[in-house]
């Protein structure tokens, strides 16, 4: 599955005070990871960069936009999308992007079988959860070490080794 050269950052909800500002709904780790972009964009090809000044508010980022300077120019920015470039987010090593594991082909790492495609991500406390659709319904995988052994987003294929009771009706 090819990968999107630009990603959804975040939309924008809401105004905040008088001055143009704008509340955005994140759609990152964090607002302050959303406060951090030195770069964002009106569409998804990039072809439209918008300056701004982000701080991070509660779970939101408050947003100054160039050119909106009243509350009723930001009152029509309401539901628009604000996009980042790929190369602009730093990952660690072994961490993906959410929307790159969406799709991906679920393999037993030993026997190659095939059990399905991951379609969802969660996040809890500990770990993240892979939401796995299955011919027999929905199959919920811990993303831990011990069960994930490879994710290869080229060849649209993560591997797992499935703990004892994972499949068990």
């Amino acid at each position: 599955m090819p990968q999107k050269a630009y990603l959804e950052a975040g939309q924008i909800v809401s105004t905040h005070g008088v001055r143009g500002e704008v509340r955005v709904q994140v759609w990152c780790d964090s607002p302050e990871q959303f406060s951090g972009f030195k770069h964002l964009y009106w569409d998804d090809a990039g072809k439209q960069p918008v300056k701004f000044k982000a701080r991070p508010h509660k779970q939101m980022a408050l947003v100054k936009l160039e050119g909106v300077d009243t509350v009723e120019a930001a009152q029509v920015l309401r539901g628009r999308m604000l996009y980042v470039d790929r190369r602009d987010i730093k990952l660690p090593k072994g961490s993906y992007l959410v929307q790159d594991l969406i799709g991906l082909t679920v393999v037993d790492a030993d026997t190659g079988e095939t059990y399905g495609t991951l379609t969802d991500v969660s996040q809890t406390g500990a770990n993240a959860v892979y939401h796995m659709t299955t011919p027999r319904g929905e199959v919920l995988i811990p993303a831990i070490p011990d069960v994930i052994i490879s994710v290869d987003t080229k060849q649209d294929v993560l591997r797992l080794r499935p703990m004892k009771g994972l499949f068990d009706e």
